[in-house]
């Protein structure tokens, strides 16, 4: 039984790395505001994203636009052991962000969910193909999942890295 978990272990984190690492590269595209306060403002984000050394996980950094104004954005998230995701989306929960308290990999896509004091919600990044990332962050309200932030993101650099790392 311990042998069937161990490869099964394997197997998933390898799963996972190689998402993470589809994300690795330059990424610009839309996004608008589709709820709350805010809802119909329209801005543009240019990301890079990297993976951690030696761990598995991502970092996306870079910021998103809306007129003159630029708001400088990141994000860092690891696997934590048997504990799964954890990270932060800005400066985490403890400034003026979020925590990513855990989050999952599965076939084209992740979720990872996101907390700040009794915020709770979550963030979708989807690869539906090797050069598009559509990312959805939703809020839980009422404990139903409403979306508040969408983007569609193009791969820049041309760059697709697949399960093998490049040299």
């Amino acid at each position: 039984m311990a042998l069937a978990t161990g490869v099964t272990d394997v197997a998933a984190n390898e799963r996972d790395r190689s998402f993470f690492r589809s994300v690795e590269g330059k990424w610009s595209g839309p996004g608008e505001i589709v709820a709350g306060k805010y809802k119909g403002t329209k801005f543009v984000c240019n990301f890079t994203g990297s993976t951690p050394d030696g761990k598995i996980g991502m970092a996306l950094d870079g910021g998103c636009r809306v007129g003159m104004f630029t708001q400088k954005m990141n994000a860092k998230i690891a696997r934590e052991g048997r504990r799964g995701y954890r990270g932060s989306f800005m400066d985490g929960a403890e400034g003026k962000g979020l925590d990513v308290v855990g989050g999952s990999v599965s076939g084209n896509k992740v979720v990872f969910a996101l907390n700040r004091k009794a915020l709770d919600g979550t963030m979708q990044a989807r690869l539906p193909d090797d050069n598009t990332m559509n990312v959805t962050v939703s809020v839980k309200v009422e404990n139903q999942l409403v979306p508040v932030i969408g983007m569609s993101l193009k791969r820049l650099d041309g760059k697709v890295v697949g399960a093998i790392a490049s040299e």
